[in-house]
C-alpha cells in the first residue's frame, strides 16, 4: 500500500472496494479514506458473495468502536479476514474477548510486558538488533522488508521461550494468517491458506504447552508466565493456553517488520528527515511514533454491533460488522496537521497505530522500545541509505507493508 498519496483524483464512493486486494499492493487507498471522511464517514458495502460490512473512517468514530465494547463486541471476531464467519474462539481467544474476561486475562499478561518490564530486556535487543544490521553494510544490496520480517523473533523469539530454530517457520505461518492472498505466503486457496497457519501454530503452542509440563519447573518465558495465568479464580485450560499463545505469536510477528520497512522507505524519500534526526537523536522518540502513525501497519480492525447503533451520521444495524479503518484516523485532518506529511518533529501525535481501548495492543512497551533501539542504530551506523529496486507491497487488506524494499546503505564515518 502506497504511503506517500498520489495525485488527487475523483472517487465514486458508490463503486469503492475497500476489499480489493489490488487498491493495497499496487494502489492508493488514501485519496478515498480522504473523501470517506469528508463525504461518508459511515460507509456500506456488500461483496459479491452477499457478506457486508460498515465502515468508520474518521479518527473520533474509530475510537469509539474500538473503545466500546457494550456497544460494539469483539466476541465474533476481529480480522477482517474472518468476515462473515463467527470466530469459533470468541471467548477463549483473548483478542476475541470482551471485558470482564478479556481484562482479567490481559492485565496478567500485560504485567510481564509493561514498559518498565521491558526496559529490563534493551541490552539484549539492541545485540540482536546489531546483528541484524550488520549484513546491510557490506556494500551490497540488502531487502530490508524480506530480512525484517524476522526481526520480531530475533528480538522477541528469546523473550517468548521459542528456541532459534523454530523462529521462520513460525514467522511464515504469522504472515499466512495476516497476508493469506499474498503469493509470498499463500498455499492454495485464502480459506486453505488461514485453515492451515492456524491449525499449525495452535499445535506448536500445545506441544510446548505440553513439553513444558512433562519437564517442569519455569523458564522465565512469557509463554511459560501464560501458564500461569488465572481467568477470575480458574487457571487457563490448555486450550486458552495455545489460543492466547497463538495471539502473542501473531502480535509480535505483525507489527513491527512493517514498520521498520515503511518508516526507513519514508525517510529515503525525504533524505531531509533523515539528516534532520541524525543530527539531533533526541529526536527517535518521536521517529518512531511518526513511522507508526505513517505506517499503520495494522490497517484495521473489526468489531460487531450490538444493538441498532448510531454513528457518523448513520446507524449500523444489529450484529452487523463494523470495520475501524486504522491508516484513515491517523491521517484525519481534524487531528493531525497536515497528515500526508512525515514529520519527524510533529508535537501532537495521538496516533491509534495500536488500537484503542481494552484491545490496545498489549506489546505496545516492546514494539516502542525495539523501534526505539532499532533507529538509534541505524542513524548511529548509517551514513545514507538509497533504494536499489522498486518496493513491493503486501497483498492484504488488513496488514499495510512490504514484502520486498531492496536498499544499498553506506557506513556513516563521523559521529
Amino acid at each position: 500500500m502506497r504511503l506517500t498519496p498520489g495525485a488527487a483524483r475523483e472517487i465514486d464512493l458508490d463503486r469503492v472496494d475497500l476489499f480489493d486486494l489490488d487498491l493495497y499492493t499496487s494502489g492508493d487507498p488514501h485519496p478515498i479514506w480522504d473523501v470517506m471522511r469528508a463525504e461518508a464517514p459511515l460507509h456500506h458495502q456488500v461483496l459479491p458473495d452477499g457478506r457486508e460490512f460498515w465502515s468508520v473512517t474518521r479518527y473520533d468514530d474509530v475510537c469509539a468502536v474500538l473503545g466500546d465494547h457494550r456497544r460494539f463486541t469483539s466476541e465474533r471476531g476481529t480480522v477482517v479476514t474472518h468476515l462473515g464467519e463467527d470466530d469459533v474462539a470468541a471467548g477463549k481467544l483473548m483478542t476475541s474477548t470482551d471485558p470482564p474476561r478479556h481484562t482479567q486475562v490481559r492485565r496478567a499478561i500485560g504485567a510481564r510486558l509493561t514498559a518498565r518490564a521491558v526496559a529490563s530486556w534493551q541490552d539484549r535487543i539492541r545485540e540482536a538488533i546489531v546483528r541484524f544490521l550488520e549484513p546491510a553494510l557490506d556494500g551490497g544490496t540488502f531487502d530490508l522488508a524480506e530480512k525484517a520480517h524476522r526481526l520480531p523473533m530475533i528480538v522477541a523469539g528469546p523473550l517468548l521461550g521459542i528456541p532459534e530454530r523454530d523462529w521462520d517457520e513460525l514467522v511464515q505461518l504469522t504472515a499466512m494468517v495476516t497476508a493469506p492472498s499474498d503469493p509470498h505466503f499463500r498455499h492454495g486457496s485464502e480459506a486453505a491458506t488461514l485453515a492451515i497457519s492456524h491449525h499449525e501454530l495452535v499445535t506448536y503452542v500445545t506441544e510446548w504447552v505440553k513439553r513444558r509440563r512433562i519437564a517442569g519447573g519455569e523458564d522465565g518465558s512469557l509463554l511459560d508466565h501464560l501458564m500461569t495465568v488465572k481467568a477470575g479464580d480458574a487457571p487457563l485450560t490448555d486450550e486458552e493456553i495455545a489460543l492466547d499463545g497463538y495471539s502473542i505469536l501473531l502480535g509480535a510477528n505483525v507489527t513491527t517488520p512493517h514498520t521498520v520497512s515503511g518508516t526507513v522507505h519514508a525517510l529515503i524519500e525525504r533524505p531531509e528527515q533523515f539528516a534532520k534526526v541524525q543530527a539531533d537523536p533526541s529526536l527517535v522518540p518521536s521517529l518512531v511514533e511518526e513511522g507508526l502513525r505513517w505506517t499503520s501497519a495494522a490497517c484495521n480492525f473489526m468489531r460487531y454491533a450490538v444493538d441498532d447503533t448510531e454513528i457518523g451520521g448513520g446507524t449500523i444495524p444489529a450484529r452487523g460488522a463494523v470495520v475501524a479503518w486504522i491508516g484513515s484516523a491517523n491521517r484525519d485532518e481534524s487531528q493531525f496537521t497536515d497528515p500526508h506529511q512525515f514529520d519527524v518533529t510533529r508535537r501532537e501525535n495521538r496516533h491509534v497505530a495500536f488500537g484503542f481501548g481494552p484491545h490496545y495492543c498489549i506489546g505496545g512497551p516492546l514494539a516502542r522500545q525495539t523501534l526505539r533501539i532499532f533507529f538509534e542504530e541505524l542513524l548511529g551506523r548509517f551514513g545514507s541509505i538509497e533504494l536499489d529496486g522498486e518496493p513491493q507491497h503486501l497483498r492484504s487488506y488488513f496488514i499495510a507493508g512490504m514484502t520486498h524494499l531492496p536498499i544499498v546503505a553506506q557506513k556513516r564515518t563521523t559521529p
